[in-house]
């Protein structure tokens, strides 16, 4: 019989390669990758295209290994992580609790996209821009006539379709909204229940996120071998070129995703009265795991670890913030698809109106929370956004090309809300347990 302990005492392995300097590795491993992706890259010269591609397939195969790892438990551990957070919460904590986690959710995605929006109406990165897609020259005054969308024509579909219809379905496909609104009920269905009925069902939530937690610990062992081949792989594909010539559309992205940051540090300094540069070296090492993986969801494990040992967070409020989090709180997605947006707008000589752009905006959030915590996730959501705005998708192959080194910056911006989330929650519910909870666990 296993001894029951703590969720952040079980990761053994994890905890060793954290002594062991696991970010200095981590930054290793993607500069000697980028280097050998530039040796590699058949522009380069020094290989033919056949075995770079050969190589760049092997190179890959740490990074793929990690991924699957850590996505084969993604979906059991956002269930048990979401129903024991819910359970060490009171039913009217909860209420209050989950509500302002929502608002507060609401509020920095609109913080994010209001930012992407000024940047990118100052520094107009589309008329650097000359053709997308073949389309008309975006230097000329022409303006593409366009039909608009409405936003608001299906809301209460929209709103329906958040309930899955089959749960099982949402698991299989990856939805992993409908699998965070599922549980969140299941959640707090267990709570209306008997101590005695509910005491089994906590008892194997808490086993299934302690047993994905060290599925998790064996995967971050190959995180170095992961990102030098995966930041390998991804140079000796694409080359530099690519993202060179679109360096300031790149630029104003990274400029708003460190206008972001800089708001969260005034969230972890204002409300949870922290140190925002000592928060900063605290959370390193998720913010370098997600800056080379380019996922928030492989990083959620690492994450919950370090908002329990490192940030000092309960684990009540880590174990419900970081998995919905991860899930619809996608600020620097949601930046990126704005900047994108508004970028492929001037490109095309699209004129936008005030109230384009307020429903470019809700339609951003709406987006935002849908994005699938995944490397281009933020593409595959993108779409919908431009088609919402009337401008053409055809120039998103020219996002593709370059939206891997984006999504590794604002995948650092989506973990670093998510930790800073758990800060300013935890000053005012985080010594608020439920003695009846309590009460079954021990």
């Amino acid at each position: 019989m296993l001894e029951s302990r703590p969720l952040k005492n079980l990761s053994v392995h994890l905890e060793s390669l954290v002594k062991g300097r696991l970010w200095l590795q981590v930054i290793i491993g993607l500069v000697v990758g980028a280097v050998m992706g530039i040796f590699l890259n058949p522009s380069a010269g020094l290989v033919s295209e056949e075995f770079s591609s050969w190589l760049a397939n092997w190179l890959d195969l740490p990074g793929q290994i990690f991924m699957r790892l850590v996505q084969m438990v993604m979906i059991p551990l956002i269930f048990a992580s979401i129903v024991s957070g819910i359970v060490s919460n009171t039913s009217d904590n909860l209420k209050t609790f989950g509500l302002r986690l929502l608002l507060y959710f609401v509020f920095t995605t609109t913080i994010a996209i209001s930012i992407g929006t000024v940047i990118t109406l100052i520094m107009r990165p589309g008329r650097y821009v000359y053709s997308l897609g073949g389309l008309p020259n975006s230097g000329t005054n022409e303006t593409i006539p366009v039909e608009q969308t409405d936003l608001f024509e299906n809301v209460p579909m929209a709103i329906s379709n958040l309930i899955p219809d089959n749960p099982l379905e949402s698991i299989l496909m990856g939805e992993m909204l409908g699998v965070v609104i599922f549980t969140i009920i299941i959640g707090v269905a267990i709570t209306q229940l008997r101590d005695e009925t509910a005491r089994p069902i906590i008892r194997f939530t808490e086993a299934v996120q302690k047993i994905c937690m060290i599925v998790v610990s064996w995967a971050m062992m190959l995180v170095p071998y992961a990102v030098f081949g995966l930041m390998a792989a991804l140079i000796s594909r694409i080359g530099v070129e690519i993202f060179l010539g679109l360096g300031y559309y790149m630029l104003v992205v990274i400029i708003g995703l460190i206008i972001l940051l800089t708001f969260y540090l005034m969230l972890v300094l204002l409300f949870a009265k922290k140190n925002p540069f000592t928060f900063l070296r605290s959370i390193r090492e998720p913010q370098l795991l997600a800056f080379s993986t380019a996922s928030s969801a492989a990083v959620m494990p690492v994450s919950m670890k370090t908002a329990n040992e490192e940030l000092k967070v309960s684990a009540n409020i880590s174990d419900f913030v970081i998995p919905i989090g991860a899930t619809i709180n996608m600020d620097g997605t949601a930046l990126f698809q704005c900047v994108t947006t508004l970028f492929m707008a001037q490109a095309y000589g699209i004129e936008l109106s005030l109230v384009s752009l307020v429903l470019i905006t809700a339609t951003v959030v709406a987006a935002s929370i849908g994005t699938p915590a995944i490397p281009g996730g933020g593409v595959i959501i993108l779409a919908s956004v431009l088609q919402s705005a009337g401008i053409p998708v055809d120039g998103l192959i020219v996002i593709i090309g370059i939206d891997r080194i984006l999504g590794m910056f604002r995948t650092v911006v989506n973990v670093t809300g998510d930790l800073t989330a758990c800060l300013v929650f935890d000053r005012f519910y985080g010594t608020v347990s439920n003695p009846e909870i309590v009460a079954i666990k021990t």
